[in-house]
């Protein structure tokens, strides 16, 4: 039992870790290509097209294949994919490689939470938080290796080539300790493409607004503080950091917060924080509030997800490959939605202007969290 839950954590971590480093320096990567703010948004929609199109399938994958393989799969695949971005200027082969970590993030990301509420179901108490944060000390830890490699100038393409190798080392080890499948219970998938149910879609649609929150945060912050804010781009990397450390403080006591408070109260909270958060980093783009803003947001969001996947891989008569997808489906097209909608205001109106919808959809998510009861999700696991 406490060998799954080392090989998930390590997932989470590791997935986190590989993300961090290149979009830490996604500064350099727009000056890499000569590319402006609008088609940087581009490509990252094209990124989250990848992960769009590979949720609804990867239920149906997990069900079949067993989840711990479609984790070793994706994983390959994301680490091949994310060695190769700073290969070449051409946006176009640029697009296709992105859309193949998007791919290969948004099937992982599925699979591995699906593995996370086996665990979760072993240890028969709330622990679903624990592994999302050690998915962002894997993206603040991410962000500072990030810094690192911009602070001596280390080219973009070897800085993520020994990223890469050193993740996939890790991926393919820990792979061999993943739970294999258990559906007892749980209905086959009556196809490969799968839609999400009408339970699923207020939890699905409360996951959009805090992913789409989350993304433009991880995708813009580096570059807000370098552009609204005046700092360089080495304290963007910083910044980023700061707003992955949040998430993993928040996720750290997560799991102990659901339990005191409840899952309606904890979201409520939570959503309160972010708003805050986000306020403050528009009003006073200065570095001292921005870091401050970026903390409170990133504590407000960081137990979003993780309260909506334990309880979307725990509905009856379903597998939590299935229920995870269909929830991710809906909530990670706000990946697919927010980062590239502020790229193209942020090109026309300005970037604090953009982070003004991100600033609407969390007003839009406090509503949805206050209609929604929640009672059937208090279940553990």
């Amino acid at each position: 039992m406490r060998i799954h839950r080392i090989a998930v954590t390590a997932f989470f971590f590791m997935s986190g870790f590989t993300h961090a480093n290149w979009a830490s320096r996604l500064p350099q990567l727009e000056t890499f290509l000569s590319i402006s703010h609008a088609e940087l948004g581009t490509l990252l929609f094209v990124m989250a097209i990848g992960a769009l199109l590979a949720m609804p399938f990867t239920g149906w994958l997990a069900y079949r294949f067993g989840s711990d393989k479609v984790c070793l799969f994706t994983a390959i695949l994301l680490c091949v994919s994310t060695s190769l971005i700073a290969l070449q200027t051409n946006i176009y082969v640029e697009g296709m490689i992105l859309f193949l970590i998007g791919f290969a993030n948004g099937s992982m990301d599925v699979a591995m939470n699906e593995q996370a509420v086996l665990v979760e179901r072993e240890y028969k108490k709330p622990i679903m938080s624990s592994f999302h944060a050690f998915w962002s000390i894997g993206m603040a830890s991410g962000a500072g290796s990030g810094a690192l490699f911009s602070r001596f100038d280390v080219p973009l393409s070897t800085h993520l080539l020994i990223v890469s190798v050193i993740a996939l080392l890790g991926f393919v080890y820990f792979s061999t300790r993943l739970i294999k499948n258990a559906n007892e219970g749980a209905s086959k998938p009556a196809s490969s493409f799968l839609l999400p149910s009408k339970a699923i879609i207020p939890l699905g649609l409360i996951a959009f607004c805090g992913m789409l929150s989350e993304g433009s945060m991880l995708d813009w912050s580096a570059i807000y503080v370098n552009e609204v804010v005046g700092s360089s781009k080495t304290m963007g990397a910083v910044a980023f950091g700061v707003f992955g450390a949040a998430m993993t403080t928040g996720r750290l006591i997560g799991d102990y917060l659901t339990a005191r408070l409840g899952k309606k109260r904890l979201l409520v909270l939570d959503s309160i924080l972010a708003i805050s958060g986000l306020t403050i980093i528009l009003i006073f783009p200065v570095m001292p509030l921005t870091t401050i803003g970026l903390f409170l947001a990133g504590l407000g969001l960081s137990t979003i997800v993780p309260i909506v996947y334990t309880t979307a891989g725990n509905m009856p008569g379903i597998s939590p490959s299935v229920g995870i997808a269909m929830a991710t489906t809906i909530g990670y097209s706000g990946f697919f939605v927010g980062p590239p909608t502020i790229g193209f205001v942020g090109e026309n109106y300005g970037l604090r202007t953009g982070l003004f919808f991100t600033l609407l959809l969390l007003f839009i998510m406090f509503a949805l969290i206050a209609k929604e009861r929640f009672s059937y999700s208090e279940k553990a696991g």
